[in-house]
């Protein structure tokens, strides 16, 4: 006997059209990599890289050139003292505005000034201080884990390596790229924010999606003294110029070599 014919539900229609998943609307594939990004973090559509690494490095010798021209006074905008309220306030400024952060920052500092202090605070009153930053409850964890670890392995004080900073609560590459360069001068990698982020791809620097793949990307591009300068030099740009939706390509100063110029909604 033959086999009865599958279910005509599961057979393609005649007309060779594929078969719609629901109402009528036919599933297509997402082929953009976010690296588990969350959508605010995801990167920007990358521009035509140039062809060769001499290219490149011409392109990132003039963006340095003239970002150092157009921000003389590029600096970390996280209001800060010691590595100590540093570390502190780059922990509260994940998915949070610097402007907000110096807001809260000097009553968190005021009441906890060193991490011994900090260690041993209650966590609902660290909660209360920073609620306005968002996610406070996290952050309040991550502040108080954050200073038990460096009285219980640095005697109190911050590290000065990568790999003693990185398992800190509440740290990661990038908190400590932040701490080395800003506070104690050490450019051991580059900063990759979000608008570090979306600069880099725009100006055809870089196709990479995830934060470090950029930062490898950029190294060798820039001289290792400038590694942390670049980054503020990035961001500057992108919180007044190249904005994440509507840049303002005709005031660029690096328009001219940007391949994205004018075609970015």
């Amino acid at each position: 006997m033959k086999k009865p014919a599958k279910a005509a539900s599961r057979s393609a229609p005649a007309t060779g059209e594929p078969l719609a998943r629901s109402a009528g609307k036919v599933k297509t594939r997402n082929t953009t990599k976010t690296f588990g990004q969350k959508p605010s973090q995801r990167a920007a559509p990358a521009a035509k890289s140039p062809k060769t690494r001499a290219e490149k490095l011409t392109v990132a010798q003039v963006v340095l050139e003239r970002l150092k021209a157009e921000y003389p006074d590029a600096h970390c905008e996280l209001d800060h003292t010691n590595a100590f309220e540093l570390l502190c306030a780059t922990i509260l400024s994940a998915q949070c505005t610097d402007a907000r952060v110096n807001m809260v920052t000097p009553q968190l500092f005021k009441a906890y000034p060193t991490a011994e202090a900090l260690s041993v605070a209650r966590l609902e009153d660290v909660e209360e201080i920073v609620r306005t930053t968002g996610f406070f409850r996290a952050k309040a964890r991550s502040l108080v884990g954050m200073a038990n670890a460096l009285v219980d392995r640095h005697g109190g004080e911050v590290p000065r390596t990568i790999a003693e900073l990185v398992p800190l609560p509440g740290v990661g590459r990038k908190t400590a790229n932040v701490i080395l360069g800003n506070a104690f001068a050490i450019n051991e990698g580059i900063v990759v924010d979000t608008h570090v982020q979306r600069l880099a791809r725009r100006l055809g620097l870089t196709r990479e999606a995830d934060p470090i793949g950029i930062e490898k990307a950029l190294m060798p591009l820039f001289p290792r003294e400038d590694w942390a300068l670049l980054s503020h030099l990035l961001i500057w740009h992108g919180r007044r110029t190249c904005f994440a939706r509507k840049p303002e390509c005709g005031r660029c100063v690096v328009q001219d070599i940007c391949p994205s110029a004018g075609g970015v909604e």
